[in-house]
């Protein structure tokens, strides 16, 4: 089974047909646990939902509904163009994709913001996307933790989000992981509406 098919409602909210092939390329060749793992250990800076097994698939499903659903509202989603609203959504399905590092580290490695936007501008072309694609995609990427750009366990600074894109991906991936906001998922990890 491919691992994309783990977001098919998700990849739906892709218009362009090109970039969603492009971001199936690029999901099923995250590494396997990231499927699997919780998106905290703690559990400090996530809801329920997204601890325990597969809690980051279900946080990473959490943040690309709500891009979905701001980009629907006119006030929101018509500042940006159809291309510009694809790559958001790409940009928050693989956020997270490399957040134990390229081979799994029992803790996050920090500075996954950087890698997993390395790792799209490396193999842009596997994946299909465009030099100025990839490009777009490592910005709003790397600067999705938003303010928190420097941790006291790692001598790397993240770069803070400036762009209305990198604020809108940070803004997306940041009320994901409020315990207020809650989302409901099916067994198959989707959810439910």
């Amino acid at each position: 089974m491919e691992k994309s098919s783990n977001f098919i409602k998700e990849l739906n909210y892709i218009q362009e047909e090109r970039l969603r092939e492009c971001a199936k390329k690029l999901i099923d060749s995250l590494p396997d646990y990231f499927f699997e793992v919780a998106a905290s250990s703690t559990g400090k800076y996530h809801p329920s939902y997204a601890l325990g097994e597969g809690g980051l698939l279900r946080h990473t499903k959490a943040a690309v509904r709500i891009a979905h659903e701001l980009l629907l509202d006119p006030s929101i989603g018509d500042k940006y163009q159809k291309e510009e609203k694809d790559l958001m959504i790409i940009a928050l399905l693989v956020h997270d994709g490399l957040k134990h590092g390229r081979e799994k580290s029992q803790y996050v490695k920090f500075e996954h913001p950087l890698l997993i936007a390395d790792y799209i501008q490396e193999k842009q072309k596997d994946f299909g996307f465009s030099k100025e694609e990839a490009t777009f995609l490592s910005s709003v990427i790397s600067s999705h933790m938003g303010p928190w750009t420097t941790n006291s366990y790692s001598d790397v600074v993240l770069p803070a989000p400036k762009t209305k894109y990198q604020n809108f991906v940070h803004m997306c991936d940041y009320l994901a992981s409020r315990k207020c906001i809650l989302f409901e998922f099916d067994a198959k990890n989707n959810i439910v509406d």
